[in-house]
């Protein structure tokens, strides 16, 4: 290219390729014909590429013209979603507010605090990510989150974060199995039962593998899956027993026998920012209010579902 194109150029160049003409073009830019005719023509100069031919009076562009148009369209999407981004800041303060956490606080916690949050900011749009903690870790690191809330403790020197809540994982079952009149649950109960377990690498599962390893227990069966959402569903068809943490557990206490787990393995919620910026108004306003609520939940007595 012998000479770089203005925006002014490129925006003609844009413009007739959109409208396919160059009057339909001046219209577009409240310019005149003549003027876009110009433009065009500085375009062509500059690239040295054949844009356009005339086909019965009509603009026709070639091939270059079109991976050219591929180009201007994406930087020009990106300018649209820019002002839009802005017009959303003038509007609400922000504009977006990006959360992620693990589904099992999505399915447990959020439900709780996003209506509470949208009372207070009804025109700032949530994005709402319910993913594995260690894409939650990769997310903070990249700035896709502006918060993120787990059950597993997030260690790394860019992050900001504390802990919200600490508590200790329980045992689901159907409420119609062999263990669901017991008080508690010991891991010396679970001897010879259809276990249903997080996968390998989850907290959880490690505490509760060494646990047993410790007291000499093995299963006569395991089933493992990524969430616990899927291990409560399945407890209460009566799959097997469940080691989950509270939260989740909280939400199908309808359907499951939940109980104490002996000896205790510790859960805790943590709450994480970036370092790299500071947290916005909204941002610190979700905040205080995951630790009202888990402030709340902490003065609660522990519930135990009906035998």
């Amino acid at each position: 290219m012998s000479r770089l194109l203005n925006f002014r150029q490129i925006e003609a160049f844009r413009a007739v390729m959109l409208s396919g003409t160059t009057t339909a073009a001046a219209a577009m830019l409240h310019t005149t014909q003549p003027s876009i005719s110009r433009l065009l023509a500085q375009v062509q100069s500059a690239t040295q590429l054949k844009l356009f031919d005339i086909q019965k009076g009509r603009l026709r562009p070639t091939q270059e013209a079109r991976q050219l148009f591929d180009t201007v369209q994406r930087h020009f999407l990106g300018l649209e979603r820019i002002e839009q981004d802005v017009a959303v800041m003038r509007k609400s303060g922000t504009g977006t507010l990006r959360i992620g956490c693990t589904p099992a606080l999505g399915l447990s916690v959020m439900p709780k605090i996003v209506p509470a949050f949208s009372a207070l900011y009804p025109d700032v749009h949530i994005n709402l990510q319910t993913i594995s903690a260690h894409h939650l870790r990769e997310g903070l690191v990249h700035g896709l989150y502006d918060l993120v809330l787990t059950t597993t403790p997030i260690h790394h020197p860019e992050f900001s974060g504390s802990t919200l809540h600490r508590a200790s994982a329980v045992c689901v079952m159907h409420p119609g199995h062999a263990l669901a009149g017991r008080a508690a649950i010991h891991v010396r109960d679970l001897q010879d039962q259809t276990l249903l377990t997080l996968n390998a690498d989850d907290e959880i599962h490690l505490q509760f593998q060494r646990s047993m390893e410790q007291h000499g227990v093995e299963a006569s069966a395991t089933v493992e899956t990524s969430y616990s959402v899927t291990i409560c569903t399945l407890a209460a068809e009566g799959a097997g027993i469940g080691i989950v943490n509270p939260y989740v557990a909280s939400v199908f206490t309808h359907a499951l026998r939940i109980l104490p787990l002996k000896p205790r393995l510790p859960v805790e919620v943590c709450m994480a920012f970036s370092s790299q910026s500071a947290p916005s108004a909204m941002t610190e306003q979700f905040a205080a209010l995951l630790k009202t609520y888990f402030q709340t939940l902490a003065r609660q007595p522990v519930k135990k579902s009906p035998p």
